[in-house]
């Protein structure tokens, strides 16, 4: 079957379009913070270190609502949580905007986190298990390439909207999803799967138990070792972006510019994976495109010229992208039914840690002055870590019924 079949599906097509503008938001918002520090360091005079505690706070909140929403799920259903989370992080980026300081911000930036945390494991979940098993990778990676589409909005934000207006108002826009709720309300149904097993919700600690049981002890270590490092270079690699555009010399709006070019090149990623787990299966995909974002990174962090820059910024957007697509439509696959939801958001919720860390630590290493050069070294090898995982730990799932 081809792309095609899952479109003729009206059900299944509203499903992907309706949970995907969720998760379109939820980038945007993602992306507008990185945009945001970029302007905030010249307002209000950031240092390094504190670019990088913001950036962090998000993941923090992320990796609570992660694992939260991920136990809440598989106990009062995938689309209630869905909803709750898209409220939480839409209310609390529009109160941002009324920020009067570092500290209060901080804090905002945390409780948006964990409603972007939460969202983002229980949609994947929800399409992966209401599309059949030949389309369910494609159809998770489809879902995951709307982030794209959010960054690519908030870099256009960032570009018409913060350097005449102000990054008060590109908050205020991030505030729109508050209202889509409403409608995804009425718009989508829980997942068949979990309306089969809501009469008797399995307790939270024999879900945890079974997560790390025998028989998905070694999925779960291998998810968790890729979830923190994919995590951990996305985070510290792209909330970064802009302002290791400036410190490569380039201003901030012409490092916006950039940054815009590099985000169109996430789509064709995420197309090219979607074609690919069907075809090859999900750890060709991960593998292979985990390899390459590596080799990306080394050579962005070692380019010179404006050409090699967004050269490598492009090949680094396309393939990293491609493998968050391919590793959101694996996660779900590795366990079953009444546990799922926990599994997926404990493995997130354990990425997120990455998140936290890597952009304190580059806003340290920045701080004392290391070179650009050896902190995307430090992400290559974090990256081959995590194909390595894949690789060696990881089954293949392509094509099997859902336990």
């Amino acid at each position: 079957m081809g792309a095609n079949t899952l479109l003729k599906k009206p059900k299944q097509r509203k499903l992907l379009f309706s949970a995907g503008l969720s998760w379109m938001f939820d980038a945007m918002d993602v992306g507008m913070i990185s945009f945001v520090v970029a302007a905030l360091a010249k307002e209000w005079s950031l240092k390094s270190e504190q670019i990088g505690l913001l950036t962090s706070i998000n993941s923090l909140g992320m990796a609570a609502g992660a694992a939260a929403a991920g136990i809440l799920a598989d106990r009062y259903g995938r689309k209630n949580i869905l909803l709750w989370t898209l409220v939480i992080f839409s209310a609390a980026t529009g109160l941002s905007a009324l920020a009067a300081g570092f500290a209060i911000l901080c804090v905002l930036r945390f409780i948006a986190g964990f409603g972007l945390g939460g969202e983002l494991p229980v949609a994947s979940t929800l399409v992966s298990e209401s599309v059949e098993p030949a389309e369910r990778g494609r159809a998770v990676v489809l879902l995951e390439s709307f982030w794209a589409l959010g960054w690519i909005a908030s870099a256009l934000i960032a570009y018409f909207v913060i350097p005449s207006y102000g990054w008060r108002l590109a908050l205020v826009i991030g505030a729109v999803p508050v209202l889509y709720a409403l409608y995804l309300r009425r718009a989508i149904d829980d997942s068949p799967r979990f309306a089969g097993i809501r009469r008797a919700p399995v307790p939270f600690k024999e879900r945890f138990a079974s997560v790390w049981s025998a028989d998905h002890r070694k999925s779960t270590v291998m998810l968790w070792i890729l979830w923190f490092t994919v995590v951990f270079s996305y985070y510290g690699m792209f909330l970064w972006l802009p302002p290791v555009m400036v410190l490569k010399g380039f201003s901030l709006v012409r490092s916006f510019e950039y940054t815009l070019i590099i985000t169109l090149a996430q789509l064709p990623g995420y197309f090219t994976a979607a074609y690919f787990i069907e075809k090859f299966g999900r750890k060709f995909v991960l593998v292979v495109y985990l390899f390459c974002t590596a080799v990306s990174a080394a050579w962005f962090g070692f380019a010179s010229s404006e050409g090699m820059l967004i050269a490598a910024g492009i090949c680094l957007s396309f393939f990293n992208l491609g493998a968050w697509g391919g590793m959101y439509a694996y996660t779900p696959e590795l366990y079953p039914t009444a546990v799922r939801s926990t599994g997926v958001g404990m493995a997130a919720s354990f990425g997120r840690i990455g998140g936290i860390i890597a952009p304190l630590l580059v806003g340290v290493l920045v701080g004392h002055s290391v070179g650009i050069s050896s902190i995307f070294l430090l992400f290559f090898a974090t990256i081959i870590v995590g194909a390595a995982a894949v690789l060696f730990l990881g089954r293949e799932t392509k094509g099997t019924e859902l336990m």
